[in-house]
């Protein structure tokens, strides 16, 4: 089942499935509890491009600060609840606009009932998680330990229970560290589901690591045409989850509008400082991000110019200095240490055309 076919699902003011964009969504690493802190921390992550937000709401304190969080932010809200179905039951009450649950570790299915019952008065959904490292005994016989097999059987028979309650509007996430066990399970469930895919390769990493893991991972499943949300798990800031995962859309060409930042990866016939340049040009063009174009920083004479020509905005470094070239027209040569300066005013310009 492609992303074109999933059931349509509303999570706060988006909506999710039925070819509906494929949305971001990071989780905060601040204490839900210090209500401040995890709005400071949402309020970057908007700014980065992040759609949705989940927080963790491991006690009771946590799920009433949902209250406060709500009335300050701007993206739909998500509760992460594993263990004590009265958090799950709080949460909703205090404004979730979804709610994550593990129906597995949940309690009795009496407890799943009251969370479902309370889901359903609200009209929010549920997101049903299943990870590798939560995978029930019986299937862990049954497969011979942790398989993409059993994976997704574990999310289908727990949304079966859900849907024995009486209630269909769910999300489904089944994750894994294992890039290929995650591709596979994912590959399984979407033929046999036409309910939202949550995509994401859990416990991915520090930020190198975690970047190439989630890529590969996620790049091979969204190729596919599975997945609605997705999630880039690093250990470390949030908002580079989001700015990892806009670019792997961007890659696939599941999402428009922002500058896309080329650059060459130097070597000793550059004669400026093009790795630093680099760096501060993509901080630059993530200030445009309401600009659709190509912008490419090069660093010597034999591809630079013409790389730089194919884009609709380039530098192509010299001898401490740059040609500035415009859609394929060189605009003028500027001296390294102004180059950063005149790039930025002709986006300025582009911004205001665009305008």
């Amino acid at each position: 089942m492609s992303r074109e076919h999933t059931r349509k699902v509303r999570i706060g003011d988006r909506v999710i499935g039925g070819g509906s964009p494929v949305l971001i969504q990071s989780m905060c690493n601040t204490k839900t509890e210090d209500a401040a802190a995890t709005v400071s921390q949402i309020l970057r992550l908007e700014q980065a491009g992040c759609d949705i937000i989940r927080v963790a709401v491991p006690t009771m304190e946590a799920a009433r600060a949902l209250t406060e969080i709500k009335k300050q932010i701007h993206i739909p809200l998500v509760a992460d609840i594993h263990f004590d179905y009265r958090l799950a039951i709080a949460a909703i009450e205090h404004g979730a606009d979804k709610i994550r649950i593990n129906p597995g570790n949940i309690g009795s299915e009496d407890r799943v009932r009251a969370v479902v019952e309370k889901a359903k008065e609200y009209g929010i959904p549920i997101r049903v998680g299943v990870n590798s490292g939560s995978l029930e005994k019986h299937l862990l016989e049954k497969y011979g330990g942790v398989t993409a097999e059993g994976l997704a059987e574990s999310a289908l028979e727990k949304t079966a229970l859900i849907e024995g309650m009486g209630y269909d509007n769910l999300v489904i996430s089944i994750k894994s560290s294992d890039v290929m066990m995650c591709v596979r399970a994912h590959e399984r469930i979407a033929g046999r589901t036409d309910y939202p895919l949550h995509v994401g390769i859990t416990e991915a990493g520090t930020y190198t690591s975690g970047t190439v893991k989630s890529s590969v991972g996620l790049g091979i499943i969204l190729y596919q045409g599975i997945g609605d949300t997705i999630r880039v798990s690093l250990t470390g800031d949030p908002v580079e989850e989001v700015k990892t995962a806009r670019l792997i859309l961007k890659a696939l060409g599941l999402k428009k509008g922002g500058i896309e930042v080329v650059s060459c990866p130097t070597c000793g016939r550059t004669r400026i400082d093009l790795i630093g340049l680099a760096g501060r040009v993509e901080e630059l063009a993530a200030r445009y991000d309401q600009l659709n174009i190509k912008l490419a920083v090069m660093g010597c004479a034999v591809n630079g110019p013409g790389e730089a020509r194919e884009a609709d905005l380039g530098i192509a470094g010299g001898v401490g200095e740059g040609l500035l070239i415009r859609k394929g027209e060189i605009l003028r040569k500027v001296p390294e240490d102004q180059l950063l300066a005149a790039l930025e005013e002709e986006l300025k310009k582009l911004a205001q055309e665009n305008a």
